[in-house]
């Protein structure tokens, strides 16, 4: 998908989204049977808000692109995950949008005069029990490739997917493994030698889904 296309098509920023792809659900493997059983239920508790940004530039061909990190090793919440820039909603946060540049500054070193930011607006809120929060996702345009530096104490590395490897049709791989102490089978969308699955796969599957209901997707190499 082109830029300018994603662009013209999220000058009104959607208030619902189509559902994400079923197969990036995860379900629980229950046994050497293949059985699966039940998720598991997490504790109805209060969660925290917090803010991800979705920014989406332009590369060399014009192509829409998306910036992602992979989470640094070790102790951190979601280590080694792929996922959008943010993070928790602080008292000192204006906005919701505030949040979200804010925390692309911190991780990434976005500065939004240098790569032309627009905002263009919060897509519907994504309830995330597994981690306790309750994620807004902002959606911006740069004109221009952003320069980014990653806080090494937070993110490994800054990954530039393309757009249309998250639009319908686009390939969706099926894995297995253990997390949280459960054997999970669940989907993600390949991007070189990530895969990108959780939250953050269904934020940008259900924005891909809306992106290619009139049928508009020109699928883009994403091995690299």
């Amino acid at each position: 998908m082109r830029y300018d296309e994603a662009r013209a098509r999220l000058t009104d920023v959607p208030k619902r989204l189509p559902p994400m792809p079923r197969e990036l659900v995860p379900i629980v493997v229950a046994g050497p049977d293949g059985r699966t059983g039940a998720f598991p239920r997490f504790p109805d508790e209060p969660r925290r808000s917090a803010a991800v940004l979705i920014l989406i530039h332009p590369d060399a061909d014009g192509q829409a692109c998306v910036t992602l990190t992979e989470r640094s090793a070790g102790g951190h919440r979601h280590a080694g995950q792929v996922s959008l820039p943010g993070g928790a909603i602080d008292e000192g946060d204006v906005s919701v949008v505030a949040a979200a540049l804010r925390e692309a500054r911190e991780e990434i070193g976005l500065d939004p005069a240098q790569a032309g930011v627009v905002v263009a607006g919060v897509l519907p809120t994504v309830d995330v029990r597994a981690s306790g929060f309750m994620v807004e996702p902002v959606i911006a345009f740069a004109d221009r490739p952003p320069t980014l530096v990653p806080d090494e104490r937070e993110v490994a590395a800054i990954l530039t997917a393309p757009l249309s490897a998250f639009l319908p049709g686009a390939p969706i791989e099926i894995v297995s493994d253990a997390r949280d102490g459960f054997q999970l089978r669940y989907g993600g969308y390949r991007i070189g030698a990530h895969l990108v699955w959780g939250a953050t796969a269904g934020i940008l599957g259900r924005l891909g889904a809306y992106l290619g209901e009139d049928g508009a997707s020109d699928q883009a190499d994403v091995s690299g």
